[in-house]
């Protein structure tokens, strides 16, 4: 692979469309005056070739998302070809599909249920998901969670705080599970994508971070369920993160060691908020930018300031794609994160 390792899991964005007007949205082709280059997107056939290529690399696990992952016309075709793919290697390959339930189906629910998908939707607040979506669906998004409980799909409530939904986070997680998710993924809200024109309104303070956390934690320790910080934090940031039992946060970024992206139109990022692409599916070799690749693989990009943090092995200071974003270098500071 030319001085690269593929993560042994791959995320495929299946589509830049969505029925969703999210404030909060990291998709970089949603930036303000973006210059990212949506191209015709894959068609069943081209996908088929992208799976085939990722199951001949090693990779082990698949996330399908988008845009809006339920819009694409052969979502179905795609998830069944990677499961049958599995199968074929002797084993099920994990399959993780991301949506925000608008345009779910009982259809897809079976699907899912056959393919063994797990299913994250989001719910980005109870009272304010209008306000931060554009579209008055909590009511069947909690309906769809308990529609998959009754068929023994695993699910997980994918919620994104931001300061206007942060009062209601209580609420917004115990209804998700009360409704039949067996998981919580809790992520901050990110400068990134659309977002990026909302942050003044959307960002978390320090407090309202640990506050967010601890909340978390509570719900998970009364509901005896689990979950997980969808995002890198720095560890100075923490306040007492030895408190987490059953929330698990992240300090160290997984984009081109854990994960990386394919975009709908088959162009390679190491994580699915970064604008930058380094490569393409059908290229030989498929990563072409390998200094920014690197960048990533090999965690050469932590800022100058935490250089001598006793930390600085165990903790990438927040997240280095936002850094890149809001500074244009990923060796910059997370300033989302407010400590520097």
């Amino acid at each position: 692979m030319h001085k690269i390792v593929l993560p042994p899991s791959a995320v495929l964005e299946l589509t830049y469309r969505c029925n969703h007007r999210c404030v909060f949205c990291s998709c970089p082709w949603e930036a303000p005056n973006s210059e990212y280059p949506k191209g015709k997107e894959m068609d069943f056939g081209a996908w088929r070739k992208t799976i085939d290529i990722l199951y001949r690399q090693g990779i082990q696990s698949f996330s399908i998302s988008g845009g809006e992952a339920l819009l694409k016309d052969c979502m179905p075709e795609i998830v069944e070809y990677i499961y049958a793919e599995g199968l074929k290697r002797r084993r099920e390959t994990p399959i993780v599909l991301i949506s925000n339930g608008l345009a779910m189906k009982d259809e897809y629910l079976r699907l899912f249920k056959k393919c063994n998908v797990h299913l994250s939707m989001s719910l980005p607040g109870y009272k304010t998901f209008k306000e931060h979506t554009g579209v008055d669906n909590a009511d069947g998004v909690l309906g769809w969670f308990e529609k998959a409980k009754t068929i023994g799909l695993r699910t997980t409530v994918n919620v994104t705080v931001t300061r206007k939904n942060y009062h209601e986070l209580f609420e917004t997680i115990s209804m998700g599970l009360l409704s039949g998710a067996t998981s919580v993924l809790l992520n901050r809200f990110l400068p990134g994508g659309r977002g990026l024109s909302y942050a003044d309104d959307l960002l978390l303070t320090p407090e309202q971070v640990n506050g967010m956390f601890g909340t978390a934690e509570e719900i998970l320790s009364l509901s005896k369920r689990y979950g997980n910080v969808g995002t890198e934090v720095a560890y100075c940031a923490i306040k007492q993160p030895e408190k987490y039992k059953r929330l698990r946060v992240g300090y160290q970024c997984a984009a081109a060691k854990g994960f990386f992206v394919i975009d709908p139109s088959g162009n390679v990022r190491t994580c699915n908020h970064s604008p930058h692409i380094v490569g393409h599916i059908f290229s030989d070799p498929m990563v072409t930018d390998v200094d920014y690749w690197n960048l990533f693989a090999k965690s050469e990009y932590k800022p100058t300031m935490c250089s001598g943090c006793k930390m600085i092995s165990k903790c990438d200071c927040g997240c280095r794609e936002v850094a890149n974003i809001l500074h244009g270098n990923p060796k910059e500071n997370d300033t989302s994160l407010c400590i520097g």
